[in-house]
């Protein structure tokens, strides 16, 4: 007995998989948010890479402490996209995209900036490292409501903690 492959119909595949629905997307951009801060902020780090030339006299010290104290204030100065979905997070910055699931998070924890997903159960000092922190934009209580919807209603943890 022999099978005639030839004869078989070929299985229909779909190119693409198909598309989540994009429930909630901004951009947060701090510093373009409150200007008296950004200008403090940007005159603290001239006055700290000053004295760094003036503690070292050395050119390339004081280049090293400038990219560094740059590129740590980099969320601030620069734009974040926040693309929120039925089944992930995806959180582009200038130099990185992630993209997350959401069944690797099991609690939330509000603040007034943002909103910090944890992996754990209960409360961590891991969570800082393995979270992951959302940020608003005029937009907390859309955020809020669908964080918690994602994660169950019973997660989410009060403002104060």
């Amino acid at each position: 007995m022999s099978i005639n492959f030839e004869a078989l119909p070929a299985r229909e595949q779909s190119p693409e998989p198909p598309k989540e629905r994009v429930v909630l997307e901004w951009v947060c951009h701090p510093a373009k948010r409150n200007t008296l801060v950004t200008v403090l902020v940007t005159l603290f780090l001239v006055v700290i890479i000053g004295a760094v030339y003036f503690a070292t006299y050395s050119v390339w010290f004081t280049l090293l402490g400038a990219v560094i104290m740059i590129a740590s204030l980099g969320p601030f100065y620069l734009p974040t996209r926040y693309k929120l979905t039925d089944g992930e997070i995806t959180v582009k910055s200038v130099t990185q995209t992630m993209v997350k699931s959401w069944s690797q998070y099991r609690t939330c924890y509000p603040d007034k900036n943002g909103v910090l997903l944890s992996p754990f159960v209960r409360p961590s000092r891991l969570e800082n490292f393995r979270g992951l922190y959302i940020r608003f934009s005029g937009n907390k209580e859309k955020v809020e409501a669908f964080v918690k919807e994602r994660l169950g209603a019973g997660d989410a943890e009060p403002e104060g903690k």
